[in-house]
Parts: C-alpha cells; structure tokens; sequence
C-alpha cells in the first residue's frame, strides 16, 4: 500500500487494516525519509508542507523503498507474482511508475495524479510510463480527471498486459463526496487482486 502526498496517515492505516481483514499480508511503506511528522492527521499538515514532501521525493528513492518491500514479502515466502502494489493519489502515481518498472502480479492505481504532467520533477508523466506496465493494472479516477484519462486509457492498453480503467462521474477527487461510488470503487480492488493474485 503505497501512501497519499500526506504519508502515512490514519486513513492510510486504515486501508492497510481492511486489506488484512480480505485475507491479505499488507505493508506501507513510508516513502519519507527523515518525516517525524508520520502521525499526523489529515488535516494537521498545510498545503506547503505536502508540497515540499512530494518535492523531495525521487524516483531511485522510490524504487528502492520499494524493492526493499518486495523483498521483505520475499522473504515471508510470497511469490512476486503474488504480490500487489495499491495506491492513492500520489501513491496511485507510484504504484504505476512501479508496476511500470518491476514484475509482480498486479497494480492498482486510484486518482493518481501526474496524469499528463508530473508531480515531481524525477518521475515521468503516467501517460508516458503506462506503455511500459508489466502486470495487470487497474486505474480508478473521477470524471473530474477530464480527458487525460483517456490518454491515459490508451496508453495502458498500448503495454500489451491486462489494463482497466474506471471512471466514476459526480465524484471528486477523493471520492470523499459518494460514498456508494466510494464503496464500489473499494470492491473493484479487491476483485482486481483477487482475479490476478490469488
């Protein structure tokens, strides 16, 4: 589980909690380094301070925060075509980037940004990355996103493996204002891991 631009808060928790309740072994990894700020809530963290966290980050870092967590379920004796890589909001970003650049079983991508431009000045775009995918992806956005996620549609299809995306209208961002299709768009994660993981 890979954690949203305001790190590894409560609600990211909580994710990791209802992963492991489906029956899954699931880890977060903090993509931070050094941030003594990983308790806080939500809504404790202003818009600078996000900015400078996603600003720090670079794409090694990542990948190597990353195989450093394959490699601890490696060697709890999951397979990687058993492993899964999720992510929200910056984390969707991540989660294509690596599912891009590593083999595993599957990705899934909700409200990723960095759509056609990228968030961070060491992480390309997801419409240039997503021809690379490797595994079955799945990417779950808003109507909000715009057209950008029909690029972004083609360009996953154009990597030749299993891709789906998902757009739910009358939501934000966030999901925060449907809970219904806050609800749905949850169980199709479930099912996308469950189709190709298990």
């Amino acid at each position: 589980m890979l954690h949203e631009a305001r790190g590894v808060t409560q609600i990211v928790r909580g994710i990791v909690d209802r992963l492991a309740e489906d029956g899954w072994l699931a880890v977060a990894p903090h993509l931070y380094r050094g941030d003594d700020d990983s308790e806080a809530g939500d809504d404790e963290q202003d818009d600078a301070q996000i900015e400078k966290k996603v600003g720090s980050l670079t794409l090694q870092q990542v990948m190597d925060d990353c195989d450093t967590t394959f490699g601890w379920l490696a060697d709890t004796g999951i397979e990687a075509d058993r492993m899964g890589v999720l992510g929200f909001d910056l984390g969707g970003t991540v989660a294509l980037q690596v599912a891009a650049r590593r083999r595993f079983g599957a990705a899934v991508t909700v409200a990723g940004e960095g759509i056609e431009s990228s968030p961070s000045s060491s992480v390309s775009a997801l419409v240039a990355a997503a021809p690379d995918l490797s595994c079955p992806w799945l990417g779950i956005y808003s109507e909000a996103d715009g057209d950008a996620v029909e690029r972004l549609r083609a360009a996953a299809e154009s990597s030749g493996v299993a891709t789906d995306v998902v757009v739910y209208p009358n939501t934000g961002h966030r999901f925060d204002d449907d809970p219904e299709s806050a609800a749905e768009a949850w169980q199709r994660v479930l099912n996308w891991f469950d189709s190709h993981l298990r």
